[in-house]
């Protein structure tokens, strides 16, 4: 941070100087200016990457974007706009969710009348808490927690969720397995066949995850909380942990279990390497009574576009 000058009262800031800065893969955030609880945010997103916004109860900011750089894809519903350099936007205060994806690399300005930076702050330094958590856990490799969020939305846009659905699911699909954190190593490690005791203890890892999103207070990962403990659930019933079937399965949680299921069968694990992709899909063809049908037709419908 530099002065321009002693008696102007102006604030010069250079590049990467005297900024505070949040970052997660995909997405930064640098406070530029902040003054009678006004905020000027610098946000850059990498291609592929989501970001939202969503009321909240006492909020009643004026809120502003304004595009530097990229093409952002704004979805409502089953209506679809991109901004570009130039383009604003602004509302005050927000009383829908909207969620924006980076066709792109992306810069934007976003001014906010009331102070918010230091909740983004909290909120990605516990989804990177959470993230490492997992990684180091389950032995994960270090995209594998964006790799379900990419593709859950994916299929999300594909299926027209609304921006509400779109915005728990982003949360949701990227901590899907926070519960392993709770399972002891030996269980989750274990390269052989388990016990059915240990099945048990497994089986309650989406329960343990919810519990753990219930436990951080923030209002994002609350919602998530029921994707979070329904992705192992199947549409026939023969899911875990509460045995839930058809529409009793929320849609977000459906998407997840169809990713999550096409990302075990393609991915090297502990036990077994990964298969190709065309193989993985015939797989969960053959199974698909398993899926909700518009989530397993979703995921024939992006296969250009998955992994594998």
């Amino acid at each position: 941070m530099i002065e321009a000058d002693d008696d102007s009262g102006i604030t010069l800031l250079r590049s990467g100087e005297g900024l505070e800065r949040v970052a997660l893969k995909g997405l930064e955030l640098r406070l530029l200016a902040s003054g009678d609880g006004t905020e000027l945010i610098l946000h850059k997103l990498s291609a592929g990457s989501h970001w939202g916004l969503s009321p909240a109860d006492g909020w009643t900011a004026l809120e502003g974007l304004f595009m530097i750089s990229g093409r952002l894809r704004w979805t409502r519903g089953g209506d679809k706009r991109v901004l570009q350099a130039g383009d604003f936007l602004s509302a005050s205060p927000v009383l829908k969710e909207a969620v924006f994806v980076a066709e792109t690399d992306v810069e934007f300005l976003y001014c906010s009348s009331q102070p918010v930076f230091h909740h983004y702050s909290d909120q990605i330094r516990e989804l990177m808490s959470l993230a490492v958590d997992i990684e180091q856990k389950d032995g994960y490799t270090a995209d594998h927690c964006h790799r379900i969020m990419r593709l859950s939305m994916m299929l999300g846009e594909t299926m027209a969720l609304s921006p509400t659905e779109l915005a728990y699911l982003n949360f949701g699909s990227f901590l899907h397995d926070v519960g392993k954190i709770k399972v002891p190593d030996n269980i989750l490690g274990k390269p052989g066949k388990l016990t059915d005791e240990e099945w048990r203890v497994m089986r309650k890892h989406p329960t343990y995850g919810r519990e753990m999103l219930h436990e951080t207070g923030l209002p994002s990962l609350l919602s998530a909380g029921p994707i979070v403990e329904q992705h192992h659930e199947r549409f026939d019933g023969t899911g875990y942990p509460l045995r839930l079937k058809g529409s009793e399965i929320s849609l977000p949680s459906a998407i997840v279990a169809v990713v999550d299921s096409y990302d075990a069968l393609t991915t090297d694990r502990v036990y077994r390497p990964g298969v190709p992709k065309a193989e993985a899909l015939d797989e969960l063809d053959r199974s698909r009574d398993q899926y909700h049908p518009d989530a397993i037709e979703a995921l024939f419908l992006c296969a250009d576009r998955l992994d594998g």
